[in-house]
Order: structure tokens, then C-alpha cells, then sequence
């Protein structure tokens, strides 16, 4: 009797807990013959002998690639520029690289032939959407296999799934003392779990992983000078640098001055509230730098106009809409508004703090002449006479009709 031929399923593969007890359950469950997928994004050694942890485990193969240059310059470059940021604190750090993780999945699933793709998200968090939206827009023909949403998925706990680990030998970082669940990519790290679940614990100065405790912080400040082209970085304190070499360059300057600890209780998508501790060093910076150089370069309609897309950028990012038609009519808008912010931005680095200490640009609106209090020939106070009476007017006629009642 012919053996019937497994299922290939394409796993999103992190080597932390979920996917890697994910993995051998997969298989064990359902005979899948699981391809892992590592996509290199930024996040330092945890990508070390990721290969021979998931043949390990029980990976038929194992296929890591280096992302990097790609989500810089297709991913954060585009958000960055729009000035995305979710709920007034939240750089979209795990959100932004979602949709590029998914999409090789998709790209591997097609090449080597499987029926279906397969990630560890768990069935309360965002990441589920984020995923499975890029691959209903890429390939809707893939099955999605979902295992925390899979009722014979009993692993419903990060402590089930440590005594998973255990039980068949598959080695983790992770224990019932050290717990959080933690992403890392170059553009930042999250924490979530375990103490900060309760609103009331303050995070521990030994949480922090790209950044220096803010009261552990140096008690001088650091400048750093940021150009940019077209609103895009592109040169630091004067050297021209790739976009990678930019951030890992201002995440350690910038973490060891404690920047970008963020403490955030946000709404996510499927309806509840949850709590996260964010570090994004270089991109703090980069986004102050990038927000003071528009405020020289756009005019206030465009200005005022582009803080509406801004906010619904940032959710479509959280929301994991990237591959809509919608996210690309708004870049098209973006990189209108960015044809002119050039120029250099110097930010001072000080106890968790990036503020703005000057900035220049060959494309400025600012005029000096205008902006002074001294009274010159350049304008003319009195036409203001005849501009507040018109732009009043409604205002002074509600007045009138409001007095007579």
C-alpha cells in the first residue's frame, strides 16, 4: 500500500516558546512535514543555531532569511515618514514587521509546494490578524493553521507550554521565573507577561534589554545629528550611512542614554486591553528628528492634513492592513508631503528624554524676517484688520443672535 505523502506546512519560526513547541506539535498532531521560517530582522544572537534547534525539533527543513535591508527600506522608512504611532506611544515596532515575515512565508509555501502556512500567535493577541491578513491578501488559496486557536491545542498557558519543552526535550530560554514574552527586531523590543499584566507593577530595572535604566542613565547628554533626504535618514553626525548601520548605530547611542522605554496600557485589536513595555531607542530619535525637521518644511494645511493620515497609517500598521490598496494610496500622499523635508536635525540625548536642540533645511519655511516681533516692511499688520473681521464673522453674527435671547 502506497504511504500517503505528509502536508507541508510553512512555520513562522522565532526558536522562543510558542513556535517551538508549536513545531514538534504540529507534527505530532497532524503528520505535518513543518518547514521553519526565520526571517533575520535585527534581533541580535537569538538566530544563533536556529537551524539545529528546528531539525531538532523535528523541522523537515529549515529555511532562515536576512530581511533586514528590506524592512528598513520597504517597511520602516514608509512608516517612519508618515508619522504613524499607535495610541500616542507605541512605535509599531512588532506590527510593522508582521506582514514582511508573512509574506516569505507565503513566498516559501509556493516554492516548496505546501498546502498551508502556520504561525504562533496566540488567539487574544493582534499578531493573529496581522499575519493572517497578509496571507489571505498574498495567496488565499493556503490553508492557515492556527494552533492556538486549534481546540486540541491544550498548551493555553506559557507555563503549559514550558512543561511542553521539558517533557519532549526541546531546549528554551524561557522558565516559570522568566517568562515574558519578548520581540525583538532592529527597530525595537517588547516585553509583555508575567508582572506586567498587573497596571500596578512598575517595570524592573532588569526588564530593559537594548536600554539603560533611566536612573542608571549617564548624568551628561549626548548630541547626535541626523540628515535627511526626502524624509528619509541618511546621514549621521555627518557620515552618510545605509538605513541598518543608522539604527543599530542610534539604538546604542540612544540606549545607553535610556531612550525609548515606553510603558503602555493600548487597546488592542480583538477587544481588550493589554500592557506592554516597549524600547525603541533609534527609532525615538529618529521620529522626534524626523517630526521637528516638518514642522520647517510643511506648509500648516499640508501639516495639519497629514497628522489625520497619521493616525490612520499608525492603525492600518497595528491592524496588519499593509498589503491593501488604501496603505498604498496614503504613501502615495506621504511621499508627496516628503518632497521637501531635507535638511539636518541635532537631538540631545538626556536621561530617557530625545529633544530637538536645532535643525536646518534648505527647503525651510521658516523666515526669520516674518517671524520676528520686530515690525518690517515684509508685513503689513494692518491687513490682519480686515482678515479677522471675515475669518470672525460667523463667530460675531453667533454672538449677536446669542445676546438677543
Amino acid at each position: 500500500m502506497a504511504k500517503i505523502k505528509a502536508e507541508k506546512v510553512v512555520l513562522a519560526y522565532s526558536g522562543g516558546l510558542d513556535t517551538s513547541v508549536i513545531l514538534p506539535w504540529l507534527k505530532e498532531t497532524y503528520g505535518y512535514e513543518v518547514i521553519a521560517f526565520a526571517a533575520e530582522l535585527g534581533q541580535g544572537d537569538e538566530l544563533s543555531n536556529i537551524k539545529k534547534k528546528a531539525l531538532a525539533s523535528g523541522a523537515k527543513k529549515c529555511i532562515v532569511k536576512d530581511l533586514r535591508k528590506e524592512f528598513v527600506e520597504d517597511y520602516l522608512w514608509p512608516m517612519l515618514k508618515s508619522g504613524a504611532i499607535y495610541e500616542n506611544g507605541y512605535l509599531l515596532g512588532t506590527s510593522i514587521a508582521r506582514p514582511l515575515i508573512a509574506k516569505y512565508q507565503v513566498d516559501v509555501a509556493q516554492v516548496e509546494g505546501a498546502t498551508a502556512v502556520a504561525h504562533g500567535a496566540t488567539g487574544k493577541g493582534n499578531d493573529q490578524v496581522r499575519f493572517e491578513l497578509t496571507f489571505m491578501a498574498l495567496d488565499p488559496s493556503l490553508r492557515i493553521t492556527a494552533p492556538w486557536k486549534d481546540p486540541n491545542f491544550k498548551l493555553t498557558s506559557r507555563e503549559a507550554a514550558i512543561d511542553y519543552a521539558h517533557k519532549h526535550g526541546i531546549p528554551i530560554e524561557q522558565s516559570k521565573k522568566k517568562i515574558y514574552s519578548r520581540d525583538r527586531n532592529l527597530w525595537h523590543i517588547s516585553h509583555e507577561g508575567a508582572d506586567l499584566e498587573d497596571p500596578r507593577n512598575e517595570p524592573k530595572d532588569e526588564l530593559w534589554v537594548m536600554s539603560t535604566p533611566i536612573n542608571k542613565a549617564p548624568n551628561r547628554p549626548a548630541y547626535v545629528e541626523i540628515g535627511f533626504e526626502k524624509g528619509v535618514p541618511v546621514k549621521l553626525n555627518g557620515r552618510k550611512m545605509d538605513g541598518m548601520k543608522l539604527i543599530e548605530e542610534l539604538n546604542f547611542i540612544g540606549g545607553k542614554h535610556g531612550v525609548g522605554q515606553i510603558d503602555l496600557v493600548e487597546n488592542r485589536l480583538v477587544g481588550m486591553k493589554s500592557r506592554g513595555a516597549y524600547e525603541t531607542p533609534g527609532g525615538t530619535i529618529l521620529v522626534n528628528a524626523h517630526r521637528a525637521l516638518e514642522t520647517l518644511t510643511l506648509d500648516r494645511e499640508t501639516m495639519h492634513y497629514k497628522q489625520q493620515i497619521s493616525l490612520k497609517y499608525a492603525e492600518m500598521v497595528y491592524y496588519g492592513q499593509w498589503f491593501c490598496r488604501l496603505r498604498d494610496s496614503l504613501d502615495a500622499f506621504v511621499n508627496v508631503t516628503q518632497e521637501n523635508v531635507s535638511g539636518s536635525v541635532k537631538v540631545k540625548l538626556f536621561k530617557g528624554q530625545a529633544t530637538v536642540a536645532g535643525m536646518t533645511s534648505p527647503k525651510s519655511l521658516y523666515n526669520p524676517h516674518l517671524a520676528s516681533f520686530t515690525m518690517g516692511a515684509e508685513y503689513n499688520s494692518m491687513d490682519a484688520i480686515g482678515f479677522i473681521r471675515l475669518f470672525g464673522l460667523p463667530m460675531q453674527v453667533a454672538g449677536i443672535v446669542n445676546r438677543e435671547k
